[in-house]
């Protein structure tokens, strides 16, 4: 057997493999055997790498065609057309330039962790998440994800109204199209609120005036389901108020905000830059809009949190004197209760007393000593039954005046 290195050529090897003493050969030949057992060692495991590789790979392939589905979207052009399509993942990251990480905050399998308001501003999409509403904003279309829902169906019914033509006749400066999807989202949302409280408002002022002349199972639990309506929608109401609150903050967030779709870019000082002197004298404007677009629903936001919280706490009063007037009736239940207790005992201590002194007397005119038992125990019957009953009537009427 030849040995050919790899740094040297054949006829080279062919000489110095006749020039090699005997020993030294089948050493040399022992070694390389041992070498190729352990490559043939290496290349086993290589091989089950390989394969478990492989077997990794088809179930993250397995894991990316489940994550990869189609997803049933409403799109709404910026002419106000409607339609119903199935957008890819990867298709949706390629058309708005958005990244894995920016679609979970809309992503609708999701709705139970993202359930805290959210608006995202990129480069050329607009991200939101207000309750049931998810959806993605470009410079021509709309993306609204669960469009099923009532968050998803109100917004698109305020959206709609506002890209029609014959709406901006006679009107102000028209909006971009981003910029409207985001007042129609936060119109819809702050509606849902003004709508609920609305419809919470009487019912609640109802339960307050009958609940302190009725106390009932059926009236305090209708104060309950009040109560849990008014702290879902306080904590809802504030945690949108917050998110307008850190935007209206944040001058940069607004600045990013106007220049969506335009070919300009924030500098070093949070300056807008744009290629077009026009885009930036127009980014301008609308930041002063946008700001005062955001003051607006801020107060309108801030004006439900108020009131809800305002009914809250009027049910939390109506609550704690039902609380004292409960602990009130029962304190005399307990009075009236303590009383019964001492008459019972002074029943059974006079009892006793006679029982002691007079059972080894006899009168001698009954024929047997267990006749005066039964007209002992009826007396005595009698007697508690009318303790008990003007106790009863005696409260009774006290309760009752």
């Amino acid at each position: 057997m030849e040995i050919l290195p790899l740094s040297t050529s054949n006829n080279t090897t062919v000489a110095a493999s006749h020039s090699l003493p005997h020993a030294y050969a089948q050493s040399t030949k022992t070694l390389y055997q041992d070498k190729a057992y352990q490559d043939k060692d290496c290349q086993g495991r290589l091989l089950a790498s390989f394969q478990d590789d492989a077997k990794y790979k088809n179930v993250g392939q397995d894991t990316r065609s489940q994550d990869g589905k189609d997803d049933d979207v409403v799109e709404v052009s910026s002419k106000g057309m409607v339609s119903t399509r199935k957008v890819s993942r990867r298709h949706l990251l390629k058309s708005s330039g958005l990244r894995p990480r920016d679609i979970r905050s809309v992503d609708p399998s999701l709705w139970l962790t993202n359930t805290m308001p959210s608006l995202l501003v990129r480069e050329n999409a607009i991200l939101l998440n207000l309750g049931s509403l998810r959806a993605i904003a470009m410079q021509e279309s709309v993306f609204i994800f669960n469009f099923n829902r009532r968050g998803g169906k109100a917004f698109i019914d305020d959206l709609l109204p506002r890209l029609n033509p014959k709406s901006m006749i006679g009107g102000g400066v028209v909006m971009p199209f981003e910029l409207e999807v985001v007042e129609a989202a936060l119109n819809s949302r702050i509606q849902h609120f003004e709508h609920r409280l609305m419809d919470l408002d009487p019912h609640v002022q109802d339960l307050l005036k009958v609940l302190p002349n009725r106390l009932t199972a059926g009236i305090l639990e209708q104060l309950r389901i009040c109560k849990q309506t008014l702290v879902e929608l306080g904590s809802k109401a504030g945690a949108l108020r917050q998110m307008l609150l850190d935007m209206l903050e944040d001058s940069q967030e607004i600045r990013r905000l106007c220049i969506v779709g335009r070919n300009c870019i924030l500098g070093n000082n949070s300056n807008v830059e744009c290629s077009v002197p026009l885009d930036k004298q127009i980014a301008e404007e609308e930041e002063e809009e946008i700001e005062m677009l955001l003051e607006n629903y801020l107060h309108r936001c801030e004006s439900c949190h108020n009131q809800a919280e305002r009914l809250l706490d009027s049910a939390r009063e109506m609550e704690d004197s039902i609380a004292v007037n409960l602990s009130s009736r029962r304190l005399q239940v307990s009075r009236f209760e303590l009383l019964l207790q001492v008459g019972t005992f002074c029943l059974a201590v006079g009892a006793l007393v006679s029982g002691i002194f007079g059972m080894n007397l006899r009168s001698y005119l009954e024929e047997h000593a267990s006749h005066l038992l039964e007209p002992s125990v009826l007396l005595e019957s009698n007697i508690s039954y009318r303790v008990v009953q003007h106790g009863t009537q005696t409260f009774l009427a006290k309760e009752l005046s």
